[in-house]
């Protein structure tokens, strides 16, 4: 790929024109003046989703008629949520014939393969909940009634208050009878700043550093950045790591103008008498303390000591201490012996497929799902390459994309401006053209353009590449399949690769979808021109994020995290233009400052386990500063030919 990585100021590198291929004779007219014809409607075109304000999310698990009662508390909020979404976790009484009979259309149900818990419940809807971009998700137990005006009070105090970086901001929780239930109380912020608690109270809240999944209102923002609950901790203790991790280093509230009712059994604290469960209680804090994020150094020790103490109390209450004690040694050799698994490789594994809105959106009787071709250009982008890029991805390929989405990302010369218009007034597809006023670079520019696609589907191109003709017919049925994002091989070439000769190398990716996961802790799994993917499952792990020349990577772990399902095929079907700069953008101070934010932010985000996050900054980083010579044979070696 020869200049692709919209820089202000950089060039492309290569100075050969390109030798004939197919569909050449049509990228030559990109040196002509056209006219561009105007993009008209296409049957089954889906509206792209405008962003909202909250989704609330409800957990169930055989509570048919308690969640009843909390979704009608929920839907006559004075403030009601723009979307209600309820997470069946398999369920076996009649809470989903209760659901469609009581609610009908005012309530998203997605129904769980099996039960995960409450940890899985709820990291299952907030990946869902991410999808219609809302600024904030509303998380709540299936036995809790919020107050008619507990919504509102928690959106007037997150509006309220002026400090920067609010994560949560939660409910009171009171029992039946009215009093304050210990069981939920968020834990109070230990050492808060004088200018934190200051700010809390103009706003008439109390700065906390925990809280339960009761009721709290979530940023969507730090949602995408800290990730989801871990799904492996099933009950106990899922929440107070989930909300620590969103925490650090951020602010939570007490809200206790926000009452819900929390109808547990009995009420009491977390050291009740647990039997056989006071597993999941020691499993999962030791992997808290030991593995966890969530936390800092001073605070493990805090916690760490409460957490021996609270058990000591639940050992002397017990009223089978054999019992708890063997529940107790299963849990810590279960903490100690292993982590827990990835959170979005199990929920691929339960969440429902993602499906078009309609059974043949494409209207033709085939039940294939139309999609959206989507591409940026800049101002080092050169007409010939990028015609080559654009004819060989569309009027050359056997299965078409339904439109075309091209992002200028800031000003162009006028000799790519009318390759642009030539190749717009002869598409034989719909062309939609987004001009950027000023270069923003790649991450931005492609949130602009997705933006701006029609469906549901879009396929991903570089402006100087050349694709298979059959791409997009092998690669579809994999997404139409159940799959998120679907990548292919890729050759590498400089000018004809359709001559042995002048091709580099490929780049063959994994295609079993657990190396895929394991092979992104450590290097990107997909080559990005190749992938086609659902805008949805973008959306849910927070789109592109500005990060120059790894926005594709980091994307893609954060899908991987959401629970989006990977797949690959080996074939190359994308020829990727490689230019003398290469190796160079491969390395230097800016590309190391990139890599060492990428894998900050993998980090935090619990992708990456302590080890592998010094590996990666070791190997990775390592090969950012060595000369370019040693870098070219390095990639060669290690990258380019590599087989899966």
């Amino acid at each position: 790929m020869a200049g692709r990585t919209s820089e202000p100021g950089h060039t492309g590198d290569l100075a050969a024109a390109p030798p004939q291929w197919s569909g050449q004779a049509q990228a030559r007219t990109c040196l002509d003046r056209g006219k561009a014809r105007a993009a008209g409607p296409k049957p089954g075109r889906v509206n792209p989703p405008e962003r909202i304000g909250v989704v609330a999310v409800v957990v169930t698990w055989n509570r048919a008629e308690l969640l009843a009662r909390s979704l009608f508390a929920i839907l006559g909020q004075t403030a009601p949520p723009d979307r209600v979404l309820v997470v069946d976790n398999a369920s076996t009484d009649e809470t989903a014939s209760a659901l469609g009979r009581q609610f009908d259309d005012r309530v998203d149900v997605i129904s769980l393969r099996e039960n995960v818990g409450g940890a899985g419940g709820f990291a299952a809807g907030i990946v869902r909940a991410l999808e219609y971009r809302p600024d904030a998700v509303w998380l709540m137990d299936d036995d809790t009634i919020p107050e008619p005006t507990a919504l509102q009070a928690l959106l007037d105090m997150r509006r309220a208050y002026s400090a920067p970086g609010l994560s949560i901001v939660a409910s009171r929780v009171v029992w039946t009878d009215g009093r304050d239930h210990p069981m939920n109380t968020p834990r109070a912020k230990p050492g808060a700043r004088r200018a934190e608690q200051l700010a809390a109270r103009a706003v008439g809240a109390t700065p906390i550093r925990s809280a339960s999944f009761v009721s709290i209102l979530c940023s969507a923002e730090v949602l995408c950045e800290r990730g989801l609950p871990e799904v492996d901790y099933f009950l106990w203790n899922d929440d107070f790591e989930f909300t620590t991790r969103l925490l650090r280093g951020r602010r939570g509230l007490l809200c206790p103008g926000s009452v819900v009712h929390h109808h547990t059994k009995t009420f009491g604290d977390t050291d009740a008498d647990p039997g056989d469960r006071f597993f999941f209680e020691v499993r999962n804090k030791i992997w808290m303390l030991l593995r966890g994020t969530g936390l800092n150094p001073a605070e493990r020790l805090l916690y760490g000591g409460s957490t021996l103490r609270r058990w000591f109390r639940t050992a002397t209450r017990s009223t089978d201490r054999p019992r708890l004690l063997r529940a107790a040694r299963r849990g810590l050799a279960a903490g100690l012996r292993a982590g827990p698994r990835s959170s979005g490789e199990l929920l691929a594994d339960v969440l429902p497929m993602r499906q078009s809105n309609r059974d043949d959106s494409s209207g033709d009787g085939t039940g294939r799902e139309p999609f959206s071709l989507l591409m940026a250009i800049y101002a080092g982008d050169r007409p010939e390459f990028f015609g080559q890029a654009f004819t060989s991805t569309v009027n050359d390929q056997t299965r078409r994309p339904d439109e075309v989405v091209i992002v200028q990302d800031g000003e162009v010369p006028a000799e790519l401006s009318d390759c642009l218009a030539t190749l717009t007034a002869a598409s034989p597809v719909p062309v939609v053209h987004v001009v950027l006023p000023r270069n923003v670079g790649l991450g931005p520019a492609l949130v602009a353009g997705l933006s701006r696609c029609s469906y549901d589907v879009v396929a991903r191109m570089d402006a100087d590449d050349v694709s298979e003709p059959t791409r997009f017919e092998q690669q579809l049925p994999l997404l139409e399949a159940g799959a998120d994002i679907v990548g292919t091989g890729l050759r590498e070439f400089v000018r004809d690769p359709s001559d042995p000769a002048d091709v580099l190398g490929t780049r063959t990716p994994p295609t079993d979808p657990h190396k895929i996961a394991r092979a992104a802790r450590f290097h990107d799994p997909f080559n990005h021109p190749t992938v086609v993917y659902r805008r949805r499952a973008v959306q849910a792990a927070g789109g592109y994020q500005d990060l120059p020349l790894m926005e594709d990577y980091l994307l893609f772990a954060r899908m991987i995290a959401a629970g989006a399902r990977p797949a690959n095929l080996a074939e190359p079907l994308v020829n990727y233009r490689v230019g003398d700069g290469a190796y160079a953008r491969r390395g230097g101070w800016q590309m190391l400052a990139s890599e060492l934010s990428l894998q900050r932010r993998l980090r935090r985000l619990g992708f990456t386990t302590p080890l592998q996050y010094g590996r990666n900054l070791l190997v990775r980083g390592g090969y950012r500063l060595i000369p370019e010579g040693i870098r070219r044979v390095a990639y060669r070696a290690l990258i380019a030919n590599r087989q899966k």
